[in-house]
Formats: C-alpha cells, sequence, structure tokens
C-alpha cells in the first residue's frame, strides 16, 4: 500500500469518525484529500477504498439523515473503537520488521494493513533505526496464495505433486495445517486423507492448480502440532544427486560457473556448456529460469521442460 493511499485512508477514517451525520459522497470528495479532481474517477476510487475500509474489518456504515435525499456514510466511535493497545517499543518494531520483510511478497496487502491499524490505534510501527540488511520473503510458487488462504480458512485442497524420483505427478487431498518458509524454500504440512497420516509437500513441486474440496471451517488441526518440527525433520533426508548440462552465454552466470564440474566452449561461438549437480527439479528450474536467455538447459529432459514451464508463465 502506498503512502499516498494510506493517508487517504486515514484521513477518510478520522472525517467519517469526526462527523455527527451521514455524509455525502460528495461531501467526503470535499473534506478528504487525496481524491482526484473528476467525479467519475472520485466514484471509483471511494468504491475501492470503501471496500479496503470494510476488509480491514472498520465498521463503515450506510444511511440517510432526516430530510436528505442522498444516503451517506458514517464510522461510528461505539463500533470503530477498541481497547487500548500497549506494545513495547520493542514489540512495534517486531511488527514493523515483519511488515517490511513481506512488503514484495504475497502477503503484503495483508502486513500494509496491520500497520495501517496500528497507526488507526495510535502506535507508529515504523519508528525503528534502519537496518543495515533489511530481510525479504519471496513467494515465487504459484499455489502459495491459495495454500495460505486454505491453511487461514481452514479448508481442505487438493493438488498434483511430483515426488522425488518419480516422473509422474500424483493427485493428492490433503487438510493443510500451515505453511512453512525452510532455506528459502515453501512447503505446507498437513492430513493427507488418501493416506491417512500426516505428509509435507514442497510447493515447488506443485504441478498445476490447488484447489478447494470443502467448506471453510471443515479443517481441524490437531492439538499439539508443531507444523516447523514436521518440515525440519522431513528436509533432512537426503536427495540424491543428479547432473545437469546447460549452455550458459560467455560472460553471464558467474554464480553457475562458480558450482560447475566442468565448463567446455561450446559448439556455437560465444557459449559454454556447463555441468552442474542439482537435487530438487522445481527449485532448480525456478533459479535457472532467473537468468533468461542466458541459460539454455540441454539435460536432463525433465529439468528442460520445467524451466520452459515457468518461462511461458511469465511470458503469458
Amino acid at each position: 500500500m502506498s503512502r499516498r493511499k494510506t493517508e487517504r485512508l486515514l484521513s477518510l477514517v478520522v472525517c467519517l469518525l469526526s462527523a455527527r451525520r451521514y455524509l455525502t459522497a460528495a461531501q467526503i470528495r470535499a473534506a478528504v484529500p487525496g481524491y482526484p479532481e473528476s467525479f467519475d474517477a472520485f466514484k471509483r476510487m471511494f468504491e475501492r477504498d470503501k471496500d479496503e475500509l470494510r476488509e480491514l474489518g472498520i465498521p463503515l456504515e450506510t444511511g440517510m439523515n432526516p430530510g436528505d435525499e442522498e444516503s451517506g456514510y458514517r464510522i461510528t466511535r461505539q463500533a470503530y473503537e477498541l481497547p487500548d493497545i500497549r506494545l513495547e517499543p520493542d514489540e512495534a518494531a517486531i511488527l514493523g520488521l515483519a511488515a517490511r520483510v513481506w512488503r514484495r511478497a504475497e502477503l503484503a496487502g495483508a502486513a500494509e494493513g496491520a500497520l495501517l491499524k496500528l497507526r488507526a490505534a495510535g502506535i507508529d510501527a515504523q519508528d525503528m533505526s534502519q537496518p543495515g540488511i533489511e530481510p525479504r520473503l519471496q513467494t515465487p510458487d504459484p499455489a502459495f496464495r491459495l495454500l495460505y488462504e486454505a491453511v487461514r480458512d481452514a479448508r481442505p485442497v487438493s493438488f498434483s505433486h511430483q515426488t522425488a524420483g518419480r516422473g509422474t505427478s500424483q493427485v493428492r487431498h490433503v487438510e493443510p495445517w500451515g505453511v512453512v518458509n525452510r532455506r528459502g524454500r515453501w512447503y505446507v504440512v498437513g492430513h493427507d486423507t488418501d493416506r491417512g497420516e500426516q505428509r509435507v509437500f514442497r510447493m515447488s513441486r506443485i504441478d498445476g492448480p490447488v484447489s478447494f474440496t470443502g467448506p471453510p471451517g471443515s479443517v481441524s488441526v490437531p492439538p499439539d502440532t508443531d507444523v516447523r518440527a514436521a518440515v525440519r525433520v522431513w528436509d533432512t533426508e537426503p536427495s540424491t544427486p543428479r547432473t545437469c548440462v546447460i549452455r550458459l552465454r560467455a560472460g553471464a552466470g558467474h554464480g553457475l560457473r562458480r558450482h560447475a564440474i566442468h565448463i567446455d566452449p561450446a559448439d556455437q561461438p560465444g557459449w559454454d556448456l556447463v555441468e552442474l549437480t542439482f537435487t530438487e527439479v522445481g527449485w532448480w528450474s525456478e533459479q535457472l529460469a532467473w537468468f533468461g536467455p542466458d541459460v539454455v538447459v540441454l539435460e536432463p529432459t525433465d529439468l528442460r521442460d520445467a524451466v520452459i514451464g515457468r518461462l511461458k508463465g511469465v511470458t503469458a
């Protein structure tokens, strides 16, 4: 959420809280800074702002004052005010840092919304010394958003998942308990209903879309479940290294060259043949796809197809 939008929403909340009667759209437009001059553009932006406030849990009421012909809006203090929120400076700093970590990831909107609520309560969670290194969590796996929503809403899901060492994907039906990041990779932990036991699934191995298979609230997480411990135990299982051969443009991919087994000139001028080892197709295909036209995967076939699929997804 941009600073301009945050300031506009805060101004809108203050305006509607201060009003003793319902304010029409025209009155809000005149009182709240940040809206465009065009009335049509204002209406579109105001509709989005109303939806945003309601998603943040702010009780925006619609009604009509006696004698008026046009409905208006207000926020009643009784419905809006919460008990005093008291956070120590270090607690507020941790919340601010958490929002910064998620700024460019799938939960960026939720993180900014949480900060907006804290500011509305008079807590500046951004008032902290700037760290020299600012962490970032990225969620490049397409399955992350729907799996996060499934965990949040306690909904069962199904998806196709490729187990390490198998060439084909299998459909899994899972009651998700949590999503976990470990060593830069995302996992979902839950109850595999087909196998009747707890399982861990790496998101990068999920092939295709994730589908909801039940209503919200239909998944129960067993007491004392520790999804982080489950991923930690699962991630210690040894993986069999494999070899890949890529054609790498001369002068590019220095990080790949540092870990190469062999580097030989390619038949095509301006290119090198590079041999490397990897253990997981989904994660390694994502790394190679970052190099774009500077990398061409020659073998194995499943890795080549995975890189092509990721590049096609970007162009789409």
